[in-house]
């Protein structure tokens, strides 16, 4: 009976012990799954996990998978959320497994991106056990399809989770042999044999070729419209008589070649300083280049005709011959380079951020410029001219299309960086699929990135349509300020681009509408006459302080 005593005594205290314990976690925030799983791939190739076929890979995430469903029901959601946020950034991009994919099907990779983003989501909105189980088991079978194209084995695949409670045979991930009974009971333990057209683990970056020609297109198109710009100013300054501004052109030229070099540096370097924020870095470089893409594509519009050309040059010319200062020249000349060479860094950044590919970045860059310096050769010194307009709006309708898909792409990075919020509705997805064509778009099945695609085709379609007028109305920009001004119409209206922009980037704080109804009041209450002299381009400062100069010397 002592005995018994005892062993009765012993129990009762091991249990309060273990009570005590799982409380004191609770208070102290710490989890007793929280080192049940690998946090990074390096990690888990380190403590010596199968890193041989790309199964290995989709498995190794599934062991996280699973401890963060662990920690999830048992009430710990802060490292649940941790261990599934480290699958996404640790695992399936630091791996190459995102980059493989991608090298085959975009689409895929968007696929498996917004499922991450979605089982993300479940957890840290504290869904129900069953929701996440659901999402996570999404991921998985996402993962494997994925994983089994690239070992050769295959288009298909399911869920490689078993959330503790074991799979039968016949469950295992599909187009994989089972080592034994016991080990089939763990997605971790499921070994693949691959096919003869299997990639392998560090493979499968894209075609050297097709990143070549990419590269030389994208140089030289971006160079084609600094030459007409530069070309320009330059033969106008030599028939006019004033090569001694050359100079001062060439200079503005040189700086902006070297500022888009210090700008690919310095991206790179941010993109380099922390790995789990550089799908924010990638969004918001996205953002900022839908906007040079946007303006300078109504800019280019704008300037089609050959006299509406012609005499954009001819004002930078003037203006510079009437103050005395190359400055207006050297600074046009810079932001005519500037701005290619920033397009160029944002369409080549993804491309560098591959090792396998930067040989061919670099290869169709410096073929590109060797080109294109013939080709300035060829208009400064033999007088050969490109067909402007053509020119002009074939470019301008690219630069559009991409500024579609550059708003979508940006904004899913955002989603992916948690930096937004991401609703996908079934019916959303009904009608639009997971294809590489609509990839390409940036169009996804996501409401936050359709919402803004469509603003953005709506401002084209109304600046398309305003430009037709050439005679300016202060009823027609007072009634486009107070309805649209959120979006700035009534600035695309009135020819001011950037302003326009600016209103649009920042619709979702009303400002700019609050704005626009201020000045569609004032515009409406003013005569025509005032509206028009609000309108006109303010006199430049030198040119004012020479002008009153004249004056003066003239009195005396």
């Amino acid at each position: 009976m002592t005995m018994t005593r005892t062993r009765r005594m012993c129990s009762r205290i091991c249990a309060a012990a273990a009570v005590m314990l799982v409380l004191l976690l609770q208070m102290t925030g710490i989890s007793a799954y929280a080192a049940d799983y690998y946090g990074s791939w390096e990690e888990y190739k380190a403590a010596g996990g199968t890193a041989s076929t790309w199964n290995d890979v989709a498995g190794a995430i599934d062991a996280v998978l699973e401890a963060s469903y662990q920690m999830y029901e048992a009430g710990d959601q802060e490292n649940a959320y941790t261990a599934v946020l480290s699958t996404y950034n640790f695992y399936y991009e630091t791996s190459g497994f995102e980059r493989t994919v991608n090298s085959y099907s975009g689409s895929e990779v968007s696929k498996a991106e917004l499922q991450f983003k979605t089982a993300r989501k479940a957890v840290k909105k504290g869904l129900t056990v069953d929701e996440v189980r659901t999402e996570f088991d999404a991921l998985s079978e996402i993962l494997h399809i994925q994983a089994n194209h690239l070992d050769g084995v295959g288009d298909t695949g399911e869920s490689g989770l078993t959330f503790g409670e074991g799979k039968a045979a016949d469950a295992v991930p599909a187009e994989t042999t089972a080592v034994s009974a016991e080990n089939a009971e763990t997605a971790s333990a499921v070994t693949v044999t691959t096919g003869g057209n299997a990639v392998a683990i560090g493979g499968g970056s894209t075609n050297g070729w097709v990143t070549f020609l990419g590269c030389f297109g994208i140089i030289l198109r971006e160079g084609l419209e600094a030459i007409l710009v530069v070309g320009a100013i330059i033969a106008y300054l030599v028939k006019a008589g004033h090569k001694d501004k050359l100079k001062s052109v060439y200079a503005g030229c040189v700086l902006a070649i070297i500022a888009s070099f210090v700008c690919a540096w310095l991206l790179s370097l941010l993109k380099l300083a922390n790995t789990a924020n550089q799908e924010i870095i990638e969004g918001v470089t996205a953002l900022i280049a839908v906007l040079v893409l946007f303006y300078v594509s109504n800019w280019m519009i704008s300037k089609a005709e050959a006299d509406t050309w012609n005499k954009y040059i001819d004002d930078q010319v003037k203006q510079s011959a009437a103050t005395g200062s190359t400055f207006t020249l050297a600074f046009t000349a810079f932001l005519a380079v500037f701005r290619e060479g920033a397009e160029v860094i944002l369409f080549y950044q993804p491309l560098l951020a591959d090792a396998q590919s930067t040989s061919w970045v670099w290869g169709g860059f410096f073929t590109g410029c060797i080109v294109l310096v013939f080709v300035f050769l060829a208009i400064r010194f033999l007088s050969v001219k490109l067909p402007l307009r053509p020119f002009f709006l074939a470019t301008s309708i690219l630069m559009f299309v991409m500024s579609i898909s550059f708003l979508g792409s940006g904004i899913k990075e955002l989603i992916e960086g948690d930096v937004i919020d991401m609703t996908s509705p079934a019916w959303l997805q009904a009608i639009i699929p997971f294809n590489d064509a609509l990839d390409v778009l940036g169009i996804y099945p996501v409401l936050e990135t359709l919402i803004p695609q469509l603003i953005l085709i709506l401002i084209t379609v109304m600046i398309f349509v305003m430009q037709k007028w050439t005679n300016k109305n202060k009823t027609e920009a007072g009634i486009l300020a107070i309805v649209f001004g959120g979006l700035g119409l009534h600035k695309f209206y009135l020819g001011k681009y950037g302003q326009g922009l600016i209103c649009a980037a920042f619709c979702w704080t009303f400002i700019p509408a609050v704005i626009g109804v201020a000045e569609g009041i004032h515009w409406l209450s003013n005569s025509q006459e005032q509206f028009e002299e609000e309108l006109k381009p303010k006199p430049k400062k030198a040119a004012q302080k020479q002008a009153s100069a004249k004056k003066k010397a003239a009195a005396k």
